[in-house]
């Protein structure tokens, strides 16, 4: 067993001590998960650089986890289900996503998770997060590299939406991963104008590491500094070889063993009582990580024992990330690297572009681990150039075959984070966007995913069939075709058809199959790709549609582009979307040169409106994509967007 001690550093009544229906009070349980792991265990030996890890007296690696534990009072009052909420970049998102506290001024905020009885346990595995009350980090070893020679790169990725001079050597906020000497000749910095342009690279002399501090420019080994600076709408990649190596991939070895350790008898459990079935839950970069696992098949502890039953994916599209590789940056999300290589689909097949043959699955299936496994996208991952992967062919069109195990949901006409009427101006990594971003809630179906997941691993009651962009049935097309329609539809600025983005096969190098790479990566041929088609008002058709879509007020797409304050405007910025609303009446739409019914001709009346949401949420129910609690949730979030725009409190915006 991997734990080897869990040091609990406070425990109390969690949201001061609220009786969550049958499920009782819970506890709130904040600590530190201590691990040690055998590098010579087969279930660690796809971990990059473990073995060149120090090693105790046990000839164990250690590392350290911050955590926290909420769960029942009284464990006979859950349902002994836990719930693994993998951090995203040292944040736990798992109670916005499934309890909306966002919406509420409170931590657990309608309570979604523990009124139904689960346990949620908050779990850091990222080396470079900066640890504080709210971030959750891991305290990774330090691989011991004498080799001589080429000892791999990492590549910091920078995309600015204003001039600057200096950038931190990490990507987001978070630890530098400082050069090995800020004087390499060998270190790189290129500039493509858009994401899939050509790299220049930028000549040695005009930047170096270093730092404007108040007695001038200063050498830096945290800090990038271009005299020039670097300009909005462009993208830059900084190669260069670090100081310190992290065994990036122990991270992953904490997921895996923490759902073992929960399902087992122990004296260092601090509730005293297993679960019987564990569930992961990953968003963004962590189900990135969840595909990364998956790939690598951990899901056996050291012990032999399955550790996840299920997982949710959630956001993730088809990509992996750089989660175990030398230097690896785990918050990189963009660069081609890692994270952008084949297999995407979790069936095997064959690579079109080499002799590779491979599938998500393939060594969970040898070793007869897998776990049942939700993938759940918003648009916003189609339109990033890899979402389609999952299940379309990458170079031929025609749909692929799933894997018994999983299920794939695409939540129609969403962006990456849900959406609400609240005001927003900032996009997650700070862009902003020309259009008001996209509110469309797609945390029901979220949630229901849940329900259902735990139905069919615990009942093996089947849950509803994938819902997704197809060929077969017309619901996929290409992004250019598509931004076509969305021009004949809307007088809008959309997309340069030339520059959406898509992923390309990459070459890191002749020691990529050890996890050590050479960047910025090669680039070659393209995997295509596919989004969902839209209909006469310029909503989705493939996927998941809410009344948002079914009962619309307007048109909800998960693309945006940049304002142009920010330069490049004929560019998508990640993970936004837009909803443009239909007009009052017939007269201000013709006011407006709007081809889209208004609100008024489409519905005589409030009620009538919400008489025809209340029939497509039934349906919904109907099919179980939503749960029977959330039925007023759905109605009541369209009654507020009819009685904002109605009001004109609502109004189509361009910043």
């Amino acid at each position: 067993m991997s734990v080897k001690k869990i040091e609990v550093t406070d425990k109390s009544l969690f949201a001061d001590g609220k009786v969550f229906g049958s499920s009782g009070q819970f506890y709130k349980i904040d600590g530190y998960i201590n691990f040690g792991v055998d590098p010579n265990n087969v279930v660690n030996e796809s971990i990059v650089d473990l073995k060149l890890a120090p090693s105790n007296n046990d000839g164990l690696v250690e590392f350290k986890s911050k955590f926290t534990l909420i769960t029942p009072a009284d464990t006979t009052d859950g349902n002994s289900r836990l719930i693994v909420d993998i951090v995203n970049r040292g944040r736990p998102l798992i109670h916005s996503n499934f309890n909306r506290n966002d919406l509420f001024d409170n931590e657990e905020g309608d309570g979604f998770l523990f009124n139904n009885g689960y346990s949620v346990l908050s779990l850091g595995w990222q080396w470079d997060v900066i640890e504080t009350d709210e971030l959750y980090g891991l305290q990774a070893p330090f691989a011991q590299i004498d080799e001589t020679g080429f000892r791999g790169e990492t590549v910091v990725e920078i995309r600015p939406n204003q001039v600057q001079q200096t950038h931190l050597l990490a990507n987001r906020i978070h630890t530098p991963n400082i050069p090995l000497d800020i004087n390499d000749p060998k270190a790189r910095l290129t500039v493509r104008d858009w994401e899939d342009g050509p790299d220049t690279e930028i000549t040695r002399s005009d930047w170096s590491f270093a730092n404007v501090t108040d007695s001038g420019v200063k050498p830096s080994t945290d800090y990038v500094y271009m005299e020039k600076g670097f300009q909005p709408g462009k993208i830059y990649y900084l190669a260069y070889t670090p100081a310190k190596a992290p065994v990036v991939g122990v991270g992953m070895l904490a997921v895996r063993d923490i759902a073992a350790f929960f399902k087992k008898n122990s004296n260092l459990n601090p509730i005293n009582t297993p679960f019987e079935k564990v569930y992961g839950f990953g968003i963004s970069q962590t189900g990135r990580m969840q595909r990364h696992m998956l790939y690598l098949g951990l899901n056996l502890d050291e012990e032999g024992n399955k550790a996840y039953d299920g997982h949710i994916v959630h956001v993730a599209g088809a990509r992996r990330g750089e989660f175990n590789n030398r230097y690896a940056q785990p918050s990189q999300q963009s660069a081609p690297g890692f994270g952008h290589m084949f297999p995407f689909a979790d069936e095997e097949m064959k690579d079109p572009y080499s002799d590779s043959i491979d599938g998500l699955f393939n060594k969970l299936k040898q070793t007869n681990c897998v776990p049942k496994v939700f993938y759940t996208n918003s648009s916003a991952e189609y339109w990033r150039g890899d979402g389609a992967n999952m299940h379309i062919h990458p170079i031929e069109e025609y749909d692929l075959n799933e894997a018994d195990e999983s299920r794939m949901y695409h939540f129609a006409g969403t962006q990456h984070i849900a959406g609400t009427l609240a005001s927003d101006s900032v996009g997650p990594d700070g862009s902003i966007g020309m259009y008001k971003f996209n509110i469309v809630d797609y945390r029901p179906l979220l949630r229901a995913s849940l329900i259902n997941l735990d139905k069919w691993e615990s009942n093996d009651i089947n849950p509803p069939p994938s819902s997704c962009p197809r060929i077969s049935d017309e619901t996929a097309i290409k992004p250019e075709v598509l931004i076509e329609k969305v021009n004949d539809v809307l007088d809008i600025n959309t997309p340069d058809p030339a520059k959406v983005w898509l992923i390309r096969r990459v070459d890191m190098g002749e020691r990529a199959n050890e996890g050590i790479g050479n960047f910025p990566a090669e680039e070659f041929e393209t995997y295509q790709n596919f989004v969902s088609n839209i209909d006469d008002d310029g909503n989705e058709t493939g996927g998941i549609r809410l009344p948002d879509l079914t009962v619309p007020l307007g048109s909800h797409f998960g693309w945006n582009v940049r304002h142009p304050d920010t330069k490049a405007p004929e560019q998508q910025i990640a993970m936004q979307g837009i909803s443009i609303f239909f007009e009052i009446d017939e007269q201000s739409r013709g006011e407006k040169g709007d081809n889209r019914l208004s609100i008024t001709e489409r519905y005589n009346s409030k009620n009538e409106f919400l008489d025809k949401v209340k029939e497509q949420t039934q349906i919904l129910l109907d099919q179980n994509y939503i749960v029977e609690d959330d039925f007023d949730i759905v109605v009541s979030a369209c009654e507020e967007r009819y009685d904002a725009l109605i009001s004109g409190n609502l109004k189509n915006e361009v910043k």
